[in-house]
């Protein structure tokens, strides 16, 4: 195996990617455009991208290719990507995947491979934002419920409830018996009833009263105290 199994290769890579996807710099060295396919961002004109530069050693396949990571000339940038940040990850994600392949012809798996590490770091920084989004929101719902709901019951709180209470009944039965009593007091000192001229006879008061007593319905009393009453 060697530059026949290389050459072999390139055929099929391009064959494989579009003309512009790969770029041949020498007949042992090349780089692959990488292009990326982000869930929920399919209607984005552009996805993120990177660039796998290749170089073959002469033992190859049986010796691991020689790999680095570049950006994409003029490509956009993505909030939860950045191969500067990420090259030494993405990297590392494939060296599994060439000790395996050693032997046969790796890069379109080495591809596939960084391909998809390169989408589940986007997708889990995505799902990590997400989530922290849903625990604001969380947050300020539970501090809006938080107007609606009651003081949680805990022995604590009803001890001190139930001593409250029954000192607001001590005070209102207090406050009901002094005004009980006011209300007896005032029927104690109520004006005297004014009797009449025949309530004042029968009574034998007729004639002790103040003189000049000019009550309609009195009776004269001149002479009442000699009468006697025959059986």
């Amino acid at each position: 195996m060697g530059r026949d199994d290389q050459a072999e290769e390139r055929e099929v890579l391009q064959s494989i990617f579009l003309e512009e996807e790969i770029t041949d710099i020498s007949d042992t060295e090349f780089r692959l455009q990488v292009k990326l396919d982000i869930p929920g961002e399919e209607e984005v004109e552009e996805q993120p991208s990177f660039l796998l530069h290749i170089r073959y050693p002469d033992e190859y396949p049986d010796k691991a290719p020689h790999l680095d990571l570049l950006a994409t000339p003029d490509a956009p940038s993505h909030p939860h990507f950045s191969i500067s940040e990420d090259r030494d990850h993405l990297l590392s994600t494939v060296e599994e995947t060439i000790q395996e392949n050693l032997g046969m012809a790796m890069i379109f798996t080495i591809v596939s491979a960084l391909k998809e590490a390169a989408e589940q770091l986007i997708q889990e920084r995505k799902d990590v934002v997400e989530k922290e989004k849903e625990e604001v929101a969380l947050a300020a719902e539970r501090e809006e419920n938080k107007k609606f709901q009651g003081t949680p019951v805990t022995p604590e709180t009803f001890l001190k409830w139930r001593e409250g209470f029954l000192k607001e009944m001590e005070e209102l039965r207090i406050k009901e018996e002094e005004e009980r009593l006011a209300e007896l007091k005032r029927a104690k000192i109520k004006e005297p009833v004014k009797l009449t001229g025949r309530q004042l006879w029968e009574k034998g008061l007729a004639g002790k009263g103040d003189e000049g007593d000019d009550d309609d319905e009195s009776v004269p009393t001149e002479g009442v105290e000699k009468l006697s009453v025959e059986a």
